[in-house]
């Protein structure tokens, strides 16, 4: 049995860019985020310890998009990806982002798959 965990469509706020206009203010950056857990060690047993917990993960990635200034979107796929494989019972982790606003006719981003 394969279990995952999901995070879809977070925007956020993030210094972004190589560009002089893209340093005068953060973008708005669309993250992806889906996790292969490993086979449960012990029943859940309806309770949240037992689990990764979802809120640990959302609240992970908002702060780490926002620590500090990234050039590349490469870069804060990777650093996500390190977050998110340091979680316990994470083997896999997939991570894409997007700049929704780079031009009107489409969205560019970059995603990055990473196995433990």
């Amino acid at each position: 049995m394969e279990r995952r965990i999901f995070i879809r469509d977070f925007r956020l706020q993030v210094s972004i860019g190589i560009h002089d206009f893209e340093r005068q203010g953060p973008q708005t950056v669309v993250v992806n985020v889906d996790l292969l857990l490993a086979p449960a060690d012990k029943a859940h047993n309806d309770r949240i310890g037992n689990v990764l917990n979802y809120d640990t993960v959302h609240a992970g990635i908002a702060a780490l998009a926002g620590s500090r200034h990234f050039n590349l979107q490469e870069t804060l796929v990777d650093a996500i990806l390190d977050f998110c494989l340091s979680q316990p019972g994470v083997i896999e982790a997939r991570v894409s982002t997007e700049k929704p606003d780079v031009y009107k006719d489409c969205r560019v981003g970059y995603e990055s798959v990473r196995r433990r």
